[in-house]
């Protein structure tokens, strides 16, 4: 654990204000939800919660099927990183940050695709170093009673791969089985 220097008190209602440098930093927004953990030395953690997370063997078994299945490399996300990938190494998308636009495209509620050919290709993640080995793209956000929680994600190296509605349909469909999982 790494001290920040920070103190906080809490309130008479026993609320604590996170500083907006660490709220920032950490990605933490306005009704994220936040999972508490105590330990026996009297320490109380705050730990950003993830519904996906709790699915992430779920998530690594559908990424790979999906792999195996379509032979475009498969992510899934939650809104802040990439918790399973399959068909590309683990070190390139695995545990990344997500991208601002990636973000974008969760908020927006619709599926998108892309290519760097059309010019219209984002990043996935914030390292702007891997997004440029990919050539086209699908994202469909995954919705859990109304709210974007993460995104299904085809990409493709192959230049000559152009994605179209078969994949659309299927990463929808992707994000639609995901997001069922999560509700129940």
């Amino acid at each position: 654990m790494k001290a920040t220097g920070i103190v906080r008190r809490i309130d008479e209602l026993g609320r604590v204000v996170i500083p907006k440098e660490i709220r920032r930093t950490l990605r933490i927004r306005e009704g994220d939800p936040l999972e508490i953990f105590t330990d026996r030395d009297g320490e109380v953690i705050l730990k950003k919660y993830s519904p996906i997370g709790e699915l992430s063997n779920f998530a690594k078994e559908y990424t790979e099927s999906l792999y195996r299945s379509l032979g475009h490399i498969a992510c899934i996300s939650d809104k802040d990183l990439i918790i399973s990938a399959s068909g590309a190494p683990k070190k390139d998308l695995f545990d990344k940050s997500v991208s601002p636009e990636l973000e974008n495209i969760m908020k927006n509620r619709r599926t998108y695709v892309a290519s760097r050919k059309q010019g219209n290709f984002i990043p996935i993640t914030s390292d702007t170093d891997e997004n440029l080995q990919y050539a086209s793209q699908v994202i469909t956000p995954i919705i859990v009673d109304g709210d974007p929680v993460g995104a299904v994600i085809l990409l493709s190296r192959d230049e000559n791969v152009v994605m179209g509605d078969t994949e659309a349909k299927v990463c929808e469909t992707a994000a639609g089985f995901v997001g069922r999982q999560m509700e129940s």
